[in-house]
């Protein structure tokens, strides 16, 4: 294929040097948006007399006849074309002669490729905004079948105090949620179109770049051509959100894994989310959960990869600034891949509460609770701790738990203990006293809950 930059030279490149030149396999994808942005530059053209109404018609028409071939198969991207840019244009002229030739007339493939990832990220971030609404409200709709379910919660990864299930699901959908924000926030940003900033210092063209950013979507153009063909904030920015998902998706799996495990088998994982052993017939490994904890360090990869591209450039573009695409796409692939796979393997898990009970009884997790008795009858709160601490380890010695201790025992360590103390030790009154806000106790989680999905509506 001809290269549209022959001129200055004669557009033949050595093969090799050509192959590596290319970037054709990685932005292909960007077809439908660089069609889209071709089609509202022509429109734009025509509208401020730059080309006629004709010429517009026929550009448009030309660029939708493509489209309509790609999409169902009749036409293939040329894998020899530089670049989807190359190849529409290329392709265009072709068919409509002249009047393709007129499409770049005020225009870079610089700003080009700006607008394309642009409008790509924004429309695949849709589907990552709906991944994330699905998943939160995954967790709140199990959330709601457990707000008496009885767990330990850790500290230390050492039991601490008790919370129940809904509450530790809903401390995974308020990470979600911060997601859900920035992902929005980041979109925001990024909503300047940079159509119109050519190869970075504008065009003697009279152009209306306000129109152009209408057609497509956008709130307003850049306000530096400079600044807008050099600039790729919204790719960095983009990717530290994948990877803050993909953080959160994976501290979540680990405790999947941990929990699946026959040492805590706080929950079974369904089985169509688990694998077994070539050799060991007994087992049933998680290898979703551990699978998507293993690709968090590829999404980290893309963005660490975007940061170090464009620590070093100098304004305005640079060729370096073609590696971005696979980075950022990588990036986003990966965190569809792992939301698409992790909501359901989610909806599989089913918790074991006589486990998580068991657990907690044998945590000891309840010890807080014995020393605000103490407290509470007038004993210091630091005198209380400390008889607390000697009346776990008296336990721990005898095989026995803070429930099951006779009365005659707990005096030996204070006659202030009296037989009410078992109501404030059992684990689902101490569950229901933590009513504090944000807290794990039963009324607490729904009221977590009730401000979780009006939040949520906003996203839908």
């Amino acid at each position: 294929m001809a290269k549209i930059w022959a001129g200055r030279t004669a557009g033949e490149m050595n093969a090799a040097a050509d192959e590596f030149d290319s970037s054709i396999k990685t932005d292909k994808r960007m077809y439908r948006q660089d069609i889209a942005g071709s089609c509202a530059h022509a429109e734009m053209l025509a509208h401020c007399g730059i080309i006629s109404q004709s010429e517009c018609e026929s550009i448009v028409a030309g660029l939708n006849g493509i489209l309509a071939e790609l999409e169902s198969g009749a036409l293939a991207i040329d894998p020899a074309a530089e670049d989807i840019h190359s190849f529409v244009e290329c392709e265009l002229t072709n068919r409509i002669g002249d009047a393709g030739k007129k499409l770049h007339t005020a225009r870079s493939r610089n700003d080009q490729v700006a607008l394309d990832i642009k409008l790509y990220l924004r429309d695949e971030c849709d589907t990552v905004r709906g991944y994330l609404v699905s998943l939160i409200e995954e967790l709140a709709a199990k959330a709601e079948k457990h707000t008496n379910t009885v767990m330990p919660g850790y500290t230390h990864l050492q039991r601490a105090q008790p919370v129940s299930y809904a509450h530790y699901l809903l401390a995974y959908a308020q990470m979600f949620m911060r997601d859900l924000l920035r992902l929005k926030d980041a979109l925001a940003r990024m909503d300047k179109c940079p159509l119109g900033a050519c190869a970075l210092a504008g065009t003697g063209f009279a152009i209306d770049r306000r129109y152009s950013a209408k057609l497509l979507g956008f709130s307003a153009p850049t306000a530096n051509s400079l600044d807008t063909v050099a600039d790729r904030d919204f790719c960095v920015e983009l990717a530290a959100v994948f990877a803050l998902i993909a953080m959160h998706l994976s501290r979540f799996c680990e405790e999947i894994v941990l929990w699946a495990g026959a040492e805590f088998a706080f929950v079974t994982v369904g089985e169509g989310f688990s694998t077994g052993s070539s050799i060991m017939p007994q087992k049933k490994n998680p290898d979703i959960a551990e699978l998507i904890r293993g690709k968090t360090g590829r999404v980290y990869g893309d963005l660490t990869a975007l940061l170090t591209l464009l620590k070093g450039l100098p304004l305005a573009y640079n060729k370096d600034m073609q590696e971005d695409k696979e980075a950022i796409f990588d990036s986003l692939d990966t965190v569809k891949l792992c939301l698409g796979v992790f909501i359901p393997m989610l909806s599989s898990i089913e918790p074991q509460p006589a486990n998580m009970l068991a657990a907690a009884q044998k945590g000891f997790i309840n010890a807080t609770d014995l020393a605000d008795y103490l407290a509470k009858k007038g004993v210091p709160f630091r005198t209380a701790y400390k008889i607390c601490g000697e009346i776990v380890s008296y336990c721990v010695k005898n095989g026995c738990v803070l429930e099951t201790l006779p009365l005659a025992e707990y005096k030996k360590f204070s006659p202030v203990f009296e037989e009410d103390l078992y109501a404030d030790i059992d684990l689902k009154n101490c569950l229901a006293k933590r009513e504090s806000c944000g807290g794990p106790g039963p009324n607490s989680v729904r009221a977590q809950m009730k401000e979780l999905k009006a939040e949520l509506e906003k996203y839908k």
